[in-house]
């Protein structure tokens, strides 16, 4: 080694050693390193995944009941000249159908949170949307539990895919107060009659 690289060198070194030495950083962070050809999906508690919200239920119940009864009873007395017979019939009918049809659709978006993981990795979800449109006050929520591989490439899940799911949707306003029978019809209905 040469006399100008050895002065060259110790001049370095108490610059080297005063500054505490030079820290290097990673640019790899451990499980949070997302591929280079992976889409963007939730992965991480606080990330956000869309819900597809397709319910679609419908029940028939039809009842119907027909009942008939006829009762005949006959008699006679026979005493000397008296000689009478009489007869005595009963009948009754009756007939009753009762019907109940329901159809339900709820088709609806909703952006929710991943708000913790559960023991097998998968993730809790819950969201909330809240709209007003014209005068109504319209809620829906959500929450549940999704595996990740349902979610799909858009980072989103159809409803269906939920376990646990648990939807709610409310509305308040105009409408919605319109659709419920008045203050009497329950009060009739509550006592069984009409």
């Amino acid at each position: 080694m040469t006399r100008n690289r050895m002065i060259a060198l110790a001049a370095l070194l108490p610059v080297a050693s005063a500054g505490g030495g030079a820290a290097a950083e990673d640019l790899y962070k451990g499980g949070s390193f997302p591929s280079i050809a992976s889409d963007i999906k939730a992965g991480a508690v606080g990330d956000a995944v869309t819900i597809v919200i397709f319910e679609n239920a419908s029940a028939l119940n039809r009842v119907t009941n027909r009942t008939s009864k006829q009762t005949q009873l006959q008699g006679g007395l026979r005493a000397g000249s008296i000689d009478e017979s009489g007869s005595l019939g009963f009948g009754g009918t009756f007939s009753g159908t009762g019907e109940v049809s329901r159809s339900e659709q709820l088709v609806a978006r909703i952006t929710a949170q991943v708000t913790g993981l559960a023991p097998n990795g998968d993730f809790l979800v819950e969201g909330q949307h809240n709209m007003l449109v014209n005068g109504e006050h319209r809620n829906i929520r959500i929450r549940g539990r999704i595996r990740p591989v349902d979610i799909d490439a858009d980072n989103s899940v159809i409803s269906s895919r939920i376990a646990d799911a648990q939807i709610d949707f409310d509305g308040k306003g105009f409408v919605s107060r319109s659709a419920k029978p008045g203050l009497i019809n329950r009060i009739f209905s509550f006592l069984g009659i009409g």
